[in-house]
């Protein structure tokens, strides 16, 4: 989930550049180019960073960012499980 706070415009356009960067990734891994797709991951880790989607949490009612986790390992671990 992208921060809130971010306007429509800016939104949209860090979308943009995080599936321009997918798809770098995706053309660099498919030619074997190992530093370009080294560069392409780092963009989109930049535009993640801008998103809110990863990096410092921009919300501040003291939940822990479980963004990065997963459900098996942390705390909905019970509920995972129950899943089919």
């Amino acid at each position: 989930m992208a921060d809130p706070r971010l306007s429509e415009e800016r939104r949209a356009a860090l979308v943009g550049g995080l599936m321009t960067a997918r798809r770098a990734v995706s053309i660099a891994r498919r030619a074997g180019d190992v530093a370009a797709e080294d560069a392409a991951h780092a963009a989109v880790d930049v535009a993640k960073v801008a998103l809110g989607e990863r990096g410092p949490v921009w919300w501040d009612d003291g939940a822990p960012d479980l963004n990065r986790h997963m459900a098996r390992t942390g705390p909905y671990a019970a509920w995972f499980a129950a899943l089919d």
